[in-house]
């Protein structure tokens, strides 16, 4: 299960996944480009701007339900089976919806998308393949600006996705608002679960669960 960030906020990428790599990969789109980890606009000598080091994103936060008791359930040997298929399937569903992993902890996972629409079915069809090989997952997904720290992407974005992910039910995705607001019209439906107070994050948050129904298994499916 995911340790949600250290008392800072952090995460620190894998080694084999740096930030720069990540950001110039899913943010090289559009008017301004990224070189790895700022805009390349010009800047007045002596002036600072605090975006230049912030991105938007949507974040997605997966772990398995109850993995200690599975481990202990299955043995050493049989468990680092399991996860092994695991990763190998979540990287695959990554790369398949354009999704960058960021950061993994256990058996958690941390990934950057530049879309919810697209987040939101990695996620779908994520679950739906861990089902046939026995697992359990619980999602979360939150769409923030998040601040960009040599090799850390960190902020309340951060911690708001990882909260939310330990507040899924298992099978579920849960998600913030922002989330669900920006993916109106896309044919996505959700399941209103309420207002929940995340810890350490202020206010109350409705979330809402992606109904997973037979059309967004459709527009889940690989290709």
């Amino acid at each position: 299960m995911f340790e949600h960030g250290d008392d800072s906020g952090n995460w620190r990428p894998t080694p084999t996944a740096p930030l720069e790599e990540a950001t110039t990969q899913i943010y090289n789109a559009g008017p301004v480009a990224f070189d790895g980890v700022t805009p390349q606009m010009p800047v007045s000598e002596g002036t600072v701007e605090p975006w230049r080091d912030r991105i938007l994103c949507t974040l997605v936060f997966m772990d398995i339900v109850d993995s200690t008791e599975r481990a202990v359930q299955l043995g050493d040997s049989r468990w680092r089976q399991l996860l092994e298929n695991y990763y190998a399937e979540v990287r695959r569903q990554l790369v398949q919806f354009r999704g960058r992993e960021l950061d993994t902890a256990g058996d958690g996972v941390f990934a950057a998308f530049d879309s919810p629409g697209r987040a939101i079915r990695c996620a779908c069809r994520t679950v739906q393949l861990m089902r046939t090989l026995g697992i359990d997952m619980r999602i979360g997904l939150h769409t923030g600006e998040c601040e960009i720290m040599g090799d850390k992407i960190c902020g309340i974005a951060v911690y708001l996705g990882a909260r939310i992910a330990a507040a899924a039910a298992p099978g579920e995705i849960l998600v913030s608002n922002t989330v669900k607001d920006l993916v109106v019209g896309s044919g996505i439906r959700f399941a209103d679960r309420g207002s929940y107070a995340l810890k350490g994050i202020p206010g109350d948050w409705r979330l809402s669960a992606v109904v997973i129904d037979e059309s967004i298994r459709s527009s889940c499916q690989t290709r």
